[in-house]
């Protein structure tokens, strides 16, 4: 068996707000130099976009695909939005399964034929039966940000698949979470946990931000739910992803201004900031995780795999240099030459031997060594503004800088 690297969940340019170059042939080339092995298309039951994939893929083995002159393999996959505003990750057997899909759905949606992320006027529970008669798998995404998850609307699982809870197998944990936030909650021990981008980009800053390592004896359909299901030896040996302070929605914070907040103060203002006249408070996942916790600490289960927190080459080298653009000039061919000498951004990140990266640049190599440890500080995101990482003295580590308490106003 061997290990692959997967990331499961993007959109393509017909969802809100993705770049244009979304498309398979970019997603693709810059899929290798990231260091992804299988990368899921997003956005299947798009008409336009299903389309392109049935021009750009040709099925390599059963349920994966390839595109011509690529090593990049793809799994088809769709985000969608129930009728309560909570999304769900949909992996699909075959294109078309998501054609089937697709045609189910239509009568349920107002913009199916035109959305990436379309909105189905359907319950979570009502979806499952949908999926599985297509031979998909669901699981909820992003299950903790205060907008559209699972647990921005229900304390549980049952709430929102009811009956058919029992079919869902994995969560995706989100930006603003991590293994060792969610497996303080009990209900989620028995779930696979999914570390995605979400990417509306395919540039290696945003492709594989954070992705999955998965066990298996070559890449299938079959194959990955073994993964996901723990089954036949096959499984998921690593969660990979941002550390959860830089998730925009990490800490309670107003949707305008940003100011922090802590939660007993969000509740007695109304959810509604002072700061800046009426912006919306939004809970942090920090926050929504200590309301659904049952322990103190996290409890994993025997099967869960390490997660380690990463970040980016290019931010990497944007610390070390202090270019803040990271299409820049003297950002790309830094970036250029450690992928010369490593091969792939993964491989720089995760596994290649840190005293040959320190060999080939010093500077972003002690960065590098630095977030292997867990060492790194972060300005911690909220409201829905991103958090970073930094080199300088301005963690603010839980509360910080800008947490407003009553006493304030």
């Amino acid at each position: 068996m061997q290990e692959y690297d997967v990331d499961f969940h993007i959109h393509s340019k017909y969802s809100k707000s993705v770049s244009p170059d979304m498309e398979v042939p970019v997603i693709a080339k810059q899929a290798v130099l990231k260091g992804l092995d299988i990368v899921g298309t997003g956005d299947a039951l798009c008409p336009p976009w299903l389309s392109h994939l049935k021009q750009c893929l040709k099925e390599t083995s059963k349920g994966i695909y390839s595109t011509s002159g690529s090593e990049t393999r793809f799994i088809i996959t769709t985000e969608i939005e129930d009728i309560h505003r909570v999304h769900h990750i949909i992996l699909f057997p075959e294109i078309s399964a998501a054609e089937d899909l697709m045609e189910k759905l239509k009568k349920h949606s107002n913009d199916i034929e035109r959305e990436g992320r379309p909105h189905i006027r359907l319950t979570g529970e009502e979806i499952v039966d949908h999926a599985r008669g297509c031979g998909a798998l669901v699981g909820p995404a992003h299950a903790f940000t205060p907008w559209t998850a699972l647990y921005k609307e229900y304390d549980s699982l049952d709430a929102c698949y009811g009956t058919n809870r029992k079919h869902v197998k994995f969560m995706e944990l989100g930006l603003s979470a991590d293994t060792y936030m969610a497996d303080r909650v009990e209900e989620l021990q028995g779930l696979t946990f999914m570390s995605n981008s979400d990417t509306h980009s395919p540039w290696p800053q945003r492709l594989g931000r954070e992705f999955n390592r998965l066990l298996m004896d070559g890449p299938s359909f079959e194959e990955i739910t073994d993964c996901i299901e723990a089954k036949n030896s096959r499984k998921f040996t690593l969660n990979v992803g941002l550390d959860p302070r830089e998730g925009k929605y990490h800490l309670t914070a107003c949707s305008k201004c940003f100011v922090r907040f802590r939660l007993e103060d969000a509740v007695r203002l109304k959810w509604r900031c002072p700061e800046c006249g009426g912006g919306v408070i939004k809970k942090g996942v920090v926050d929504r995780i200590n309301e659904l916790a049952e322990w103190d600490t996290p409890r994993h289960p025997p099967e869960r795999p390490k997660y380690v927190h990463i970040i980016p080459l290019a931010e990497v080298i944007s610390l070390v240099t202090g270019v803040r653009t990271m299409t820049s000039r003297k950002i790309k061919e830094r970036w250029d030459g450690l992928i010369q000498k490593f091969g792939t951004e993964i491989n720089i990140l995760i596994d290649a031997d840190i005293e040959e990266i320190k060999k080939a640049d010093p500077e972003a190599g002690k960065v590098i060594e630095r977030f292997r440890a867990d060492k790194i500080k972060y300005v911690s995101g909220g409201g829905g503004q991103y958090g970073r990482p930094t080199l300088k003295d301005e963690a603010d580590d839980y509360w910080g800088r800008g947490q407003k308490t009553l006493f304030d106003f």
